[in-house]
């Protein structure tokens, strides 16, 4: 991952060595340089940590179009430039990557040239012609960017850690933190930083220091698919079979395979040269080592095991929260960072995971609890699931309204003010009357973001770049198009035409067939309740006795154990590590 900051503003170039200093801050996302300019008319300085994927050769950005005068800061792949480059005639010359050609694009035809790329990617844009600062980030947000607006200037980071080191930014508890372990939308726990949200452009007039946003791309606007389903499969297999394979770096990478379904269709589309998994020892029910073992040896992949134990927790959970900016709610955050941290390891620079099919083709088993009620899901075998199916009885045996059903499952902590129940209740609503399409609205409202940032942020902390394929445009708005039944037409088999889509390719039964979604899911919820309870009382305890009064109820809930379903522990233990790295950061 590469890495941005920077500072426009009247007298921006006075501040030059401000923004230096924040570049350096984000180091560990750029190995291979971290450089900053300051734009010709002195009102802009860019900042960037250049990891090279592309091109090991080309030099570090940021970026200057020498014609226009425009400077560019960008961390990202545009998987699809060298196509676009062609149909616009833009051309590039030797050792000119992809950021040199959003740059080009940018200078000829301005914001609207993003519509036409299909990537990842946070960008900032400094344009002397108008006197404005752009930033901009992909249609989904695998790619954060944050900023502030102080006194006449606007800042802006990849990590948000970057910004409070920019000036005061008193820590704020989101309510929705306790509600869903997350901040939603552009919060952030820092008062005055917001995030700037998933398909957006913000431009900053420089001379007015007046702020403009506006949405380029949204995915409930698609229009519903209307064939049949073997027609709907023959279409997802062309496009999978397409735009799986264009998210293959030319350099050797290592693919997360887990054993479930998503990660081992991308071993088989994509060949990566290593896999990776993660085993914990005495955890069968987790243990998925043997499936990723048949697959890796299908593909002629060497298979690195990693098996992390309660002692590891213990001594990487301090660089973990430091790398995550702020608690998030994930249940495979130790799973994930642990596996990065190996790859680090092997010397590679580029790792690809499974993300996006559960969330767009009903993956998850809260959706089959909505989509086919608690007792279906119950009866069809998933009886692990009775404590999540709990929360839809209604005492008065009477139905729930979708929204309510959704936010119940969403849920795992006090919503008072209903900002939950509103957010998801408005999300279903813009899908128009399509259930398994307000349910993906309302997953990318609540539980996507801190998915995406924590791969970002993980990953980043040990110089690696994260690909999740499953995210590419056509694809991603293909799934979200089709009809209900093909995603799901039965409570155990939920992304239905991607299961067929495997099978067709080859697939094992083990895969393809499998009712059970496990992931890299991890045992540090039953460690915190049971070898690790003392520790996790006297981390928790140590952070409240110096906490600010908003942080406590969350640190308070941490005391108390929890079942499979309540992750309020983890989280309190998270949020008391945060606290501390905070804390060492403001004395520092």
């Amino acid at each position: 991952m590469c890495g941005i900051a920077g500072l426009a503003g009247a007298d921006a170039a006075r501040h030059e060595q401000t923004v230096g200093a924040m570049g350096a801050t984000q180091a560990h996302r750029g190995p291979d340089g971290t450089m900053h300019a300051a734009a010709m008319d002195g009102r802009a300085v860019l900042a960037m940590n250049t990891l090279l994927i592309v091109d090991p050769q080309a030099m570090p950005g940021p970026y200057l179009d020498r014609e226009t005068g425009a400077l560019l800061a960008f961390n990202g792949e545009i998987y699809n430039y060298r196509q676009q480059a062609s149909a616009w005639g833009i051309p590039l010359g030797h050792r000119e990557t992809d950021a040199h050609f959003v740059l080009r694009a940018w200078a000829k035809i301005g914001p609207s040239c993003l519509d036409g790329l299909d990537g990842m990617f946070a960008l900032a844009v400094y344009d002397p012609r108008a006197g404005q600062l752009f930033l901009a980030r992909d249609r989904l947000g695998e790619k954060p960017l944050y900023w502030r607006l102080d006194g006449g200037r606007l800042a802006f980071a990849s990590e948000v850690t970057t910004l409070t080191g920019y000036g005061p930014s008193p820590l704020v508890l989101r309510p929705e933190v306790l509600a869903i372990e997350t901040p939603v939308g552009v919060d952030t726990p820092f008062q005055g930083i917001q995030l700037l949200a998933p398909a957006t452009v913000l431009t900053f007039d420089v001379a007015t220091c007046s702020l403009d946003q506006h949405t380029y791309w949204s995915l409930a606007d698609r229009q519903p698919f209307t064939g049949t389903y073997r027609e709907a499969l023959a279409n997802f297999s062309v496009v999978l079979a397409e735009q799986i394979p264009l998210r293959a770096p030319a350099c050797d990478f290592a693919l997360l395979l887990s054993g479930g379904l998503d990660s081992s269709v991308l071993a088989y589309l994509l060949r990566p040269p290593v896999c990776v998994t993660v085993r914990y020892r005495g955890q069968d029910r987790l243990d998925e080592s043997q499936i990723a073992t048949r697959i890796a040896s299908d593909i002629g992949a060497e298979l690195v095991v990693v098996e992390p134990d309660a002692t590891d927790f213990t001594k990487v959970l301090p660089h973990m929260m430091s790398a995550l900016d702020y608690p998030m709610g994930n249940a495979s955050t130790f799973s994930e960072y642990m596996a990065y941290r190996k790859i680090a390891d092997l010397g590679l620079k580029v790792v690809v995971g499974g993300l996006g099919p559960d969330e767009f083709l009903m993956g998850y088993v809260r959706h089959s609890l909505v989509l086919f009620g608690p007792d279906a899901v119950i009866t069809a075998g998933l009886d692990a699931y009775k404590p999540l199916a709990a929360k839809l009885i209604h005492a008065a045996g009477e139905d729930l309204d979708s929204a309510e059903a959704v936010t119940r499952l969403a849920l795992r902590g006090p919503d008072p003010d209903r900002r939950i129940r509103d957010l998801i209740a408005a999300a279903i609503e813009r899908a128009n009357g399509d259930l398994a399409r307000g349910l993906t609205l309302a997953d990318l409202a609540t539980a996507w973001r801190p998915l995406v940032m924590t791969t970002d942020k993980l990953a980043s902390a040990y110089a690696l770049e994260r690909r999740s394929p499953f995210l590419a445009r056509e694809l991603v708005e293909l799934s979200y198009r089709l009809p209900v039944d093909h995603k799901i037409d039965h409570p155990t088999e939920g992304k239905r035409i991607l299961r067929d889509a495997a099978k067709a390719l080859g697939l094992p039964r083990e895969v393809w067939g499998s009712r059970d979604k496990l992931g890299f899911a991890s045992p540090v919820p039953a460690w915190l309740n049971g070898q690790l309870a003392e520790w996790a009382d006297a981390q928790i305890n140590t952070a409240l006795a110096e906490a600010p009064a908003a942080l406590r109820p969350l640190l308070e809930g941490g005391l108390k154990p929890g079942g499979r379903f309540d992750r309020t522990r983890m989280q309190a233990l998270m949020a008391a590590a945060w606290f501390r790295d905070q804390t060492v950061r403001a004395a520092a």
